[in-house]
Order: structure tokens, then C-alpha cells, then sequence
């Protein structure tokens, strides 16, 4: 079988890095980005600069999406220029869309739908693993979509992911990733919590880490966010404005399935609260700044 050629849109802090690795794979990649810069910041290592999506779609026969939200996929996809612009019927060599942004079950199977008139499999593949997971190539891919799409495209996920999990039908995958932000949203607030209890009752919340390794406590989330609220300077990894539209669309998803998901309501509020004192762009670390608001009587 001839290699594919992939096309990939969307190559930012996660996106760049997969890029990478599918270079490095011995794919053939073409790359289309909003801002044309970050685009042509990997013709260094490989990649060719499409001017449109729906040129890049004609180039290509899988294409690999990780943008902002449901509004962006849909915009390229089906937008002026977009993937698929124009009428159902209209030529174009793209075969299956993956797409790697983290967007509601009911949009992804909407979308899908509509790329179906096309021709066209989707496969719905959001990420775990963050920037680091991304630079080292062992992200963690839940997936949905049919049986035969996902098994063409699982080599091509390989070259930047320890693991790919077909969870079923087209939508699973978002599903499974709301299931995996409600528990690390949570985890994140309760490191929070755990963090400014030290920091008030007079102890080195740093060496949390070292204390808790190896009880049940432990974790990558401990490991990793513990350092990043006790130390300055350090390189952000994601706004928590991503982690409140993450939180947003799982209550949307818990109303819909009737699914009672207090804790999460709860996180809700706190990234609310954070978004109102201006941390919506702080770091996915900044919960402890909306914790760490003065007491009665402190200065």
C-alpha cells in the first residue's frame, strides 16, 4: 500500500510536537495553521506549508486537526476555505479527518455526520499527556469512530502516542476524555486545596511530593502541579481557561445523561471565580492563586 500523505492543522504548543514526530516517522506531512508563522516554523524539519484547508485537504488523504474549540473545527472543516468547503460531491482527496481538539459528544457526532455526506470517516481522538506527553511522544488517544477508520489511522497516531483506545462509535472519544478532564480538574483543585493547607498551618507544602511518594496520595498530577504552585518562573503548560470550557462542556454532558457530578460543579465555580479575578490566562496551576486570597486581617 502507497504511504499516505497527511495533512495536519492546528500545529501550536501539542500540535507542533506531534507534527514532529510524524516527520520523524517518515510521513509525508503538509501543515495549514491560522497564523502562517507556526505553520512555517516546521519547514525546518520536514513539513510543506498548505495556503488553505481546503487545499491541504486536496493534497492529503488523512487530516489531523488539534485547535481550540467545537466553533474552530468547525470553521475548518467546513468554513470558507475550509476541509471540505463547497458542496457534498465536490472532489477532494482527503479520506478521514482526525480530530485531536477536545469538543462536546453531540458537536463531534454532528460534524461527523456532515463530513460523512463527503465521503469522509471521522475519528474523534482527544489527547492526554499535555505539552510533555506531546515533546515525548507517549500521549494517551481515547477514540471514537468506526471500526475501519480507526484502524487505518492507529499506525499513523503511534508515531507521538503510548496508547490508542477505541472506546466506540463516533463521540466516545470526547466522552472518554471528559470522564479522564473531570477527574484531572478535580485532582488539580485538590492539590490546590492540599497546597495552601500547608502553606497556612506553617509547612513546606514543596516537599509534598516527597512525603505523599509511594501512599495513595501519589501521583504524575501530585509529581507535576505540587512544584508549579510552590516555585516561580516555570514554563506555563495551558491556561485555565481551557480547563473552564472542559468543565463547561461536562456539565453540559452530565444535564444531558442526568449524571449528578458534584464535584465538578464545584470545580466549575472555583474556575469561574478564577476567570473573574483575571486568571482565566494563568497557568493550569493557577487554582492556587484563586485559593490564595488574603484571610480577615491579613494584608
Amino acid at each position: 500500500m502507497d504511504e499516505q500523505v497527511l495533512g495536519f492543522c492546528g500545529p501550536g504548543l501539542m500540535g507542533a510536537p506531534m507534527i514532529r514526530h510524524l516527520l520523524r516517522a517518515g510521513h509525508a506531512v503538509r501543515v495549514w495553521n491560522r497564523t502562517p508563522a507556526k505553520a512555517e516554523a516546521l519547514i525546518a524539519d520536514g513539513a510543506q506549508v498548505a495556503a488553505t484547508p481546503n487545499g491541504l485537504a486536496r493534497e492529503t488523504d488523512v487530516v489531523l486537526l488539534c485547535v481550540a474549540d467545537a466553533a474552530a473545527v468547525e470553521q475548518v472543516v467546513f468554513g470558507e476555505h475550509g476541509l471540505l468547503a463547497g458542496a457534498p460531491g465536490e472532489s477532494v482527496r482527503v479520506r478521514r479527518i482526525v480530530d485531536h481538539s477536545s469538543i462536546p459528544p453531540d458537536a463531534t457526532r454532528r460534524l461527523a455526520e456532515r463530513a460523512a455526506a463527503f465521503g469522509v470517516g471521522w475519528v474523534d481522538a482527544p489527547v492526554s499527556g499535555g505539552v510533555a506527553g506531546a515533546q515525548s511522544g507517549s500521549l494517551a488517544i481515547m477514540a471514537g469512530g468506526a471500526a475501519t477508520d480507526f484502524a487505518a489511522v492507529t499506525p499513523i497516531l503511534a508515531a507521538y502516542a503510548a496508547r490508542v483506545t477505541h472506546m466506540g462509535g463516533v463521540g466516545a472519544g470526547q466522552t472518554t476524555k471528559l470522564c479522564n478532564q473531570a477527574i484531572v480538574t478535580a485532582t488539580v483543585a485538590a492539590i490546590a486545596e492540599a497546597v495552601s493547607l500547608a502553606r497556612r498551618s506553617g509547612i513546606d507544602a514543596a516537599k509534598l511530593p516527597e512525603a505523599l511518594a509511594g501512599g495513595w496520595a501519589d501521583s504524575t498530577l501530585l509529581r507535576t502541579f505540587v512544584p508549579r504552585m510552590t516555585q516561580d518562573g516555570l514554563e506555563p503548560i495551558g491556561a485555565l481557561k481551557t480547563f473552564q470550557k472542559d468543565v463547561d462542556t461536562i456539565a453540559a454532558a452530565a444535564a444531558q445523561t442526568g449524571t449528578p457530578m458534584p464535584v465538578s460543579g464545584t470545580v466549575q465555580q472555583l474556575l469561574r471565580l478564577g476567570a473573574a479575578m483575571g486568571l482565566a490566562q494563568a497557568d493550569f496551576s493557577g487554582f492556587i492563586d484563586v485559593l490564595q486570597t488574603p484571610r480577615t486581617g491579613e494584608a
